[in-house]
């Protein structure tokens, strides 16, 4: 266990949300340090028991095990598992089957699954796993989602700066899951706004995950309700829990990508309660 390191973040009540300064909505909302040699990070939220973390096996392999917090035998017992591979190439072996999964590939394990091992196929050149973990009442096959298993949409527009592709990886109409979701959203070349006009679902909560920004570029990611809207300054590799009454939207300093993990009352991918933009205080 001494490879895993995890922590625990509350629910937090909009009317309190309202009056936390800079340092307070970091704390509670921000997610830094994911990505360390040789070791997993959890963070466990209280919103829908929504489980992110992150994976960079060089010199080991890394095993996902169990968490005081789940008070369970093995990290799979009562939990579905989404794992997408955001660097090199790499090894997710579950029981005796091994699945390798190249850069921006990802993985489906179901519940009741057991011996979960992360590992590189070249420690030079590591994988870097994002784990995203849902609980989970029935389990469901394992499967790989490879680039050519997902689906695509084009959304937004140069003129107004949002011109991005949406990539699902893990939904209804690709795997099959209790709750989890994920995928990744790429912003093309000029490009800064995400999620724009932005939208909350009380039904369901979200973690970005901010990638592929160059080192000395930045994201400001907007949050809180509409009316009542706050933001969070934030670097690569760096993600942000999005509570069920939080908007979610982010505008950089370079066009870049984000992997959206979700988890909730259902599986409707285009559930949303929109919000104009000139509605927005």
């Amino acid at each position: 266990m001494a490879n895993i390191e995890y922590q625990e973040r509350f629910t937090s009540h909009p009317s309190d949300v309202k009056s936390y300064d800079t340092e307070e909505l970091r704390e509670h909302f921000l997610i830094k340090n994911l990505f360390e040699k040789d070791k997993i990070t959890l963070i466990y939220s209280h919103y829908d028991r929504f489980i992110s973390g992150g994976a960079v096996p060089i010199d080991e392999v890394l095993e996902l095990a169990t968490i005081e917090p789940l008070k369970a035998q093995n990290f799979c017992d009562r939990r579905e598992v989404g794992i997408l591979n955001i660097g090199n190439q790499g090894i997710v072996t579950v029981g005796e089957d091994k699945y390798r999964l190249g850069h921006k590939e990802a993985l489906y394990i179901g519940m009741g699954a057991k011996n979960i091992h992360l590992s590189s196929e070249d420690p030079g050149n590591p994988a870097m796993f994002y784990i995203n973990s849902a609980p989970a009442h029935q389990g469901f096959p394992i499967k790989k989602i490879a680039s050519t298993d997902t689906i695509t949409l084009d959304l937004g527009t140069s003129e107004k700066a949002n011109e991005r592709r949406i990539v699902q990886y893990i939904v209804e109409a690709t795997v099959q899951t209790c709750q989890l979701q994920m995928g990744i959203t790429e912003l093309k070349k000029g490009s800064i706004w995400n999620t724009m006009p932005p939208h909350t679902h009380n039904r369901r909560m979200e973690v970005y995950l901010y990638i592929d920004l160059p080192q000395d570029d930045a994201i400001c990611h907007f949050m809180g309700e509409p009316q009542q809207t706050r933001h969070v300054w934030m670097g690569n590799h760096q993600a942000v829990i999005s509570p069920p009454w939080s908007i979610h939207a982010a505008a950089g300093t370079f066009n870049y990508s984000f992997v959206w993990g979700m988890a909730g009352e259902n599986l409707d991918f285009t559930d949303m309660d929109m919000v104009k933009a000139n509605q927005l205080r």
